[in-house]
């Protein structure tokens, strides 16, 4: 089957039907069972219903699913009238107002609904966008374009250089600020990479994604959307970020550094938090309400690029009973570095620690952060934790763990020599390393 299914969601007798009856999606059929006569648009369907229907849209609007049976025929009435979006002329470019480049990888944020498939295609440029959110043309002078296509989860090491060398060629044209649109699912892990490959920008970079398509009564995009390019173009630090709703409503959108940001919720409109750490800005009423001091400034002059990301690292989250095969599998496929997600202050299981010491002697870099949400590793505590300490692993404070790893794929991308990967982990780039830890998760302050 091609990436575009002429026959989408379609299998088994249903499809053998339609093929025959030369259909595809989008085109005028009748459907014939009996006495009974369906016509109007053939349907596309989720892959995983029921194969055993054909869904017609009815010129009253409403879709009638035919159950497949002996006898049924198919005839094609008329090929579809493939739509085409043709966005309104772009607004005329009002004096004074920052440049600001949008660049999608994915996602949902900036995608258009077809009613007619029920699909969505991607915003292909700035007219798109201001077609979608006419408000941003109030707020910057908009470029923009697809970097990717691609499901979050599909991004590796390789796309986060990507990424990284695209927005580096935008700040050395010019440009007033850089919107990354992003799945959710990932995307504290790229805003994490390039806040290391990105060191101290002169621009904003901000990550925007949405959790409910720009389809949906409730969705999020264009809120998301338009406080990330008001603080791409307008705010007074220069940030890797990441801007997501701060809670359920509408009113407040969070500013959240790059290296402090993570997913909490599957689907909620404020599933992105700060851990261990408070927001660095709010946008409330249109207005940026920076929230944290120590920022880098916009117009920075100690703008360095450091790119480069490597394949070589690892994040294992322990488990109990988790066999030190496990660990040992992933040197011997080449991993030069890991990451372990263990318990409380920083432990494993003590049957884990003689692979662990003879995998550090093997010159491979193992660092320790830990599945609380909150607090740091503190491994001098423990027996459990002073044994890890004596094997060479090394604790990681309260970096969070996604941090840890895309600052391991970086560091390993750097040097390949073991002390120096271990003196940049340690090494505070941007925000991700020490501070103060919250107690709890916090609650959304305005002041």
């Amino acid at each position: 089957m091609s990436i575009r299914d002429e026959l989408q969601g379609y299998r088994g007798k249903a499809r053998e039907i339609l093929e025959a009856a030369g259909a595809s999606i989008g085109d005028e059929v009748e459907v014939k069972v009996g006495d009974r006569v369906y016509r109007g648009i053939l349907m596309a369907r989720y892959e995983l219903a029921d194969p055993d229907y054909i869904v017609v849209k009815l010129p009253n609007g409403y879709n009638v699913g035919v159950k497949v049976s002996d006898g049924m025929a198919v005839k094609k009435i008329a090929a579809a009238k493939r739509p085409q979006f043709n966005p309104p002329p772009r607004p005329p470019i009002k004096p004074g107002l920052p440049r600001v480049f949008v660049m999608s990888t994915g996602g949902t944020i900036a995608s258009r609904i077809d009613y007619r498939t029920g699909g969505v295609r991607a915003a292909l440029t700035a007219e798109d966008l201001l077609s979608i959110v006419p408000e941003l043309s109030d707020i910057a002078d908009l470029d923009a374009e697809i970097l990717f296509s691609l499901f979050s989860e599909n991004l590796t090491p390789a796309h986060w250089d990507r990424m990284a060398r695209e927005v580096d060629a935008l700040i050395r044209k010019g440009v007033d600020g850089i919107v990354i649109s992003h799945g959710t699912d990932t995307m504290a892990y790229s805003a994490a990479a390039l806040s290391f490959a990105l060191q101290k920008p002169p621009i904003p970079v901000v990550f925007v994604g949405a959790q409910r398509s720009s389809d949906r009564p409730s969705s999020d995009a264009a809120m998301n959307l338009i406080a990330a390019v008001k603080v791409a173009g307008h705010a007074p630090f220069a940030e890797v970020c990441l801007t997501m709703h701060a809670w359920h409503s509408d009113t407040v959108i969070a500013v959240h550094r790059g290296t402090r940001a993570r997913k909490l919720h599957t689907s909620s409109r404020d599933a992105f938090r700060s851990v261990n750490a408070e927001p660095i800005a709010y946008i409330v009423d249109g207005e940026i309400r920076v929230n944290a001091s120590g920022l880098n400034p916009r117009g920075a002059e100690e703008y360095s690029f450091k790119p480069g990301f490597s394949g070589d690292a690892a994040l294992v989250k322990f488990y109990p009973g988790m066999p030190p095969i496990l660990l040992e599998s992933l040197v011997e496929k080449g991993c030069r570095g890991i990451i372990l997600e263990g318990t409380g202050l920083g432990h494993v299981s003590s049957d884990l620690i003689p692979s662990i010491k003879e995998i550090v002697d093997r010159g491979v870099f193992v660092g320790m952060t830990s599945q609380c949400i909150y607090g740091r590793v503190n491994m001098r505590v423990y027996e459990t934790g002073r044994d890890l300490l004596k094997a060479g692993v090394t604790p990681l404070d309260d970096m969070l763990p996604e941090t840890a790893y895309a600052k391991l794929s970086w560091a390993l991308a750097q040097t390949r020599d073991i002390e120096e990967v271990r003196e940049l982990m340690l090494t505070p780039i941007a925000g991700e390393l020490g501070g103060r830890s919250l107690p709890t998760r916090e609650e959304v302050k305005i002041g």
